[in-house]
């Protein structure tokens, strides 16, 4: 009977993989390492697979799921394999909806110190995105179930995926969840920024209105028009800067401008870094700190050089 490889043996392997991914034998490696090894040997296969865009392997992918949903959590401690799997299969644009659904459906939980924890909230994370740009008749019902699960990152993975699903149809079921409780408000961000992805004309305005609520929900809808970096976003973000400050979330509504990247942005920090009192100032010289580019840190390093007494509290 021939030795079993050893873990170390398997992953030297796929070292050299990378290094000459074209050539005959690691294709065999790697569908030999799909068929036949552990967890860990299969995520970092199927990461192979995916980043170098092995089409040709997506049927040994299909095949080695189905294998990690037995014997848990010993086959698949963390959930690794079945994770690596589906974001390779998306990765690869593969279109099989029973595979992203069974593992958007899967909890598995594992003993940890004093309990236990569910440790496939990243499976159902990559399975919602999955979900979401494939489309279909059902994804939209898979993803408002996603959308209350009890994990927050599958939660945001799952508001994501709506905007990523493109339909219209999906702007009701993002409003609702923005408005409903909501204990993480990078979820009601991830809403907000979907909305505005869907369409940003008609959905600014609602955004918009989550300025005039607690401080963590007018965050969350500073950093949705951050991230959604268009010209109308700064013209929002600029006018709420006053309420901001007298709020104490001016420093958060700054980094959302810094992180529209456009030029108006850039110019308005830098005109508070050297005009604005030095507690604003501060904050500016921080957001802009946040934007990188030599051209842009050459413009901060001389605007701060002209106010020494910004750089110490």
């Amino acid at each position: 009977m021939a030795r079993k490889r050893l873990l170390e043996e398997t992953l030297t392997a796929l070292r050299r993989v990378r290094e000459d991914p074209e050539a005959p034998s690691s294709r065999e490696e790697l569908r030999r390492v799909l068929r036949s090894e552990g967890s860990h040997a299969v995520a970092r296969a199927s990461s192979i697979v995916g980043e170098l865009g092995l089409e040709a392997l997506v049927p040994e992918l299909v095949a080695s799921f189905p294998r990690f949903f037995v014997d848990l959590p010993r086959s698949d401690p963390g959930c690794a394999a079945k994770t690596a799997l589906v974001e390779a299969l998306r990765c690869l644009e593969h279109d099989d909806a029973g595979l992203y659904e069974r593992a958007a459906r899967h909890v598995q939980m594992e003993p940890v110190f004093g309990g236990k924890v569910d440790t496939a909230v990243d499976l159902r994370g990559a399975a919602a995105l999955a979900i979401g740009e494939l489309g279909g008749r059902d994804a939209l019902g898979w993803l408002a179930e996603l959308l209350a699960d009890p994990e927050a990152p599958v939660r945001v993975s799952a508001a994501r995926a709506v905007g990523a699903h493109g339909s219209d149809a999906g702007a009701p079921l993002l409003r609702l969840k923005a408005l409903s409780p909501e204990p993480e408000p990078r979820v009601v961000s991830e809403c907000l920024l979907a909305l505005l992805r869907l369409d940003a004309s008609r959905q600014r305005d609602f955004v918009a209105s989550f300025f005039s609520r607690a401080d963590p929900l007018a965050e969350a809808a500073a950093i949705a028009l951050g991230e959604s970096r268009s010209a109308e976003a700064f013209a929002l973000l600029r006018g709420f800067l006053p309420e901001a400050a007298r709020r104490g979330l001016r420093r958060a509504t700054l980094l959302a401008i810094a992180a529209l990247r456009r030029d108006e942005a850039i110019e308005l920090l830098l005109a508070m870094l050297r005009d604005d009192d030095a507690p604003a100032a501060r904050e500016a010289m921080q957001a802009l700190g946040s934007v990188g580019g030599d051209a842009i840190r050459e413009r901060l390093r001389a605007a701060a050089a002209a106010r020494p007494e910004i750089l110490t509290p």
